[in-house]
């Protein structure tokens, strides 16, 4: 489906002034055909009477054709079913009093930004007896404006099968309307689809954090991708494989971003105990780095400075008692030994 963009009707004004001219023409007209009849003219009494009251009558269709557009809005038209282009600039137009505006998707609520009440629609209440009826006026026009999909949480298994729940938010616009409104059925609720599928597709690539063996751009070596640690990629990819699938609907990604990343509720206190656990051994293995290096720094000093002479067994324990002290979980107690070793 081609868009077709109607640039050549912008004269609401000329047509609103000439329909309204018409109609006070169609009073003096009827008013001078009465007269013409009390004058016993009556074939020309008759005849204005006639044309008078038949636009009287009917002259209210041609207002049917008057549209206004704000900025970044967007009106798709058709005529018995035959699309005949999108009014798609601000200003006052004038269309055929026929054509019926078509917008598939006018009463679709997602939880987007393009669905707030910006005052377009208008609630009407009729009330007949004791029950009471609201009926909305929904506006057939179609926002060109960036809107923001907030797409729900989902609780999808990473590439190690641990199940995580994210959330993502999709900056998009519609930049064709004839594809918006022709190729599918509502192109909000095929996007909310997509967005749903691309997550699915790529968290499922990823670990939640670093893992080892894990390949996560296809290439076949093992990589640092992680949910957590390469959320940028993760989002690009996101959104390129998004835009892939609405391209045939009319639509642009923008962006696309992890608004929500955790653990499901049911793993969460094990994988933070892992995380803990993590954290502790790393940590361990960092204090004794440090504490070997200190023994090493000790002894080398005592046999440069030869400030006292120690044997191997001297040496060992001097290492045990250093050991001790330094990766001990608490201070060190003072202990004066009164005794010797042998």
């Amino acid at each position: 489906m081609q868009e077709i963009i109607l640039n050549n009707k912008k004269n609401g004004m000329a047509f609103l002034l000439l329909f309204l001219f018409l109609y006070l023409a169609a009073v003096g007209v009827l008013i001078l055909g009465c007269l013409l009849l009390e004058g016993e003219q009556y074939p020309a009494g008759a005849a204005l009477l006639t044309v008078s009251i038949l636009w009287l009558t009917f002259g209210w269709i041609p207002f049917l054709g008057l549209k206004i557009l704000k900025p970044q809005e967007a009106l798709v038209l058709t005529l018995f079913g035959k699309y005949v282009g999108t009014l798609k600039n601000d200003g006052f137009y004038f269309v055929n009093p026929f054509c019926s505006s078509v917008n598939p998707a006018a009463k679709t609520r997602l939880n987007q930004s393009g669905d707030v009440d910006g005052g377009a629609g208008k609630s009407i209440v009729l009330t007949q007896g004791q029950a009471a009826v609201t009926a909305e006026a929904v506006s057939r026009k179609i926002s060109l404006k960036i809107m923001t999909l907030n797409n729900n949480r989902q609780k999808i298994n990473d590439c190690l099968g641990n199940p995580v729940e994210i959330g993502i938010a999709v900056m998009w616009r519609v930049v064709d309307t004839a594809k918006a409104v022709f190729n599918v059925d509502n192109y909000k609720e095929y996007l909310s689809l997509q967005c749903d599928s691309a997550l699915r597709n790529i968290v499922r690539i990823y670990p939640y954090d670093v893992a080892p063996n894990v390949d996560t751009t296809g290439d076949g070596i093992a990589d640092e991708g992680s949910l957590r640690g390469s959320s940028e990629v993760v989002a690009s990819r996101i959104r390129d494989e998004i835009q892939q699938k609405v391209t045939e609907a009319g639509l642009e990604i923008l962006e696309a971003r992890i608004t929500y990343l955790a653990y499901a509720p049911e793993i969460a206190a094990v994988m933070l105990q892992r995380q803990q656990a993590s954290a502790i051994i790393d940590a361990r293995k960092m204090i004794v780095d440090g504490a070997v290096g200190m023994v090493e720094m000790a002894l080398e000093r005592l046999n440069e400075n030869k400030t006292v002479e120690l044997d191997e067994e001297r040496k060992a324990a001097m290492v045990s008692n250093l050991l001790v002290v330094l990766c001990g979980n608490h201070d060190a107690q003072p202990v004066v030994n009164s005794g010797s070793l042998y």
